[in-house]
C-alpha cells in the first residue's frame, strides 16, 4: 500500500470538513465530511472548480492575502480565518507544502471546541 492510502484515509475518516486546494484556488479534494457540510452548495460538484466562487469579495481577497503570506516564509503555514459559536469551531487555513518546504496549496482546517462525551472506548 502506497503512503498516500493511508494519508486519504486519514482525511477521510475525520469528522471535521476538509478542503484542499492548489495555488490556482481550485478545489482539488474534498473530505466526505466536506462534501456533506457544503452539499447545499454543490457538495461533491464544488471539486474542480474555484474556491473563489464560493465566497464574497472580501473573503477572497483574505484568502489570497493569506495565500500570499504562506509564500512569504516556510514558517507562514497556519492562520485563524474564523470562529463559529453555533457549532463551538475554530476555523483555519493552513499551507500545504513539498519535502522541500515549496507551497503548493492551502486547505481548511475545523477545529471543534465542544468536549466529546462518548464514554472512552466505547466499543459498539
Amino acid at each position: 500500500m502506497e503512503l498516500n492510502e493511508f494519508f486519504k484515509s486519514i482525511i477521510d475518516q475525520d469528522h471535521a470538513s476538509v478542503v484542499i486546494c492548489n495555488l490556482e484556488h481550485t478545489i482539488i479534494y474534498m473530505n466526505p465530511a466536506s462534501i456533506n457540510n457544503y452539499a447545499k452548495w454543490g457538495g461533491a460538484e464544488l471539486v474542480g472548480k474555484s474556491l473563489l466562487n464560493c465566497h464574497n469579495p472580501n473573503s477572497n481577497e483574505l484568502i489570497k492575502k493569506s495565500v500570499d503570506w504562506f509564500g512569504q516564509k516556510t514558517d507562514n503555514n497556519k492562520i485563524h480565518t474564523f470562529y463559529n459559536e453555533k457549532q463551538n469551531k475554530d476555523v483555519y487555513m493552513i499551507a500545504l507544502r513539498n519535502e522541500e518546504k515549496k507551497l503548493i496549496g492551502y486547505y481548511e482546517k475545523h477545529e471543534f471546541r465542544t468536549k466529546d462525551l462518548t464514554p472512552f472506548y466505547e466499543f459498539k
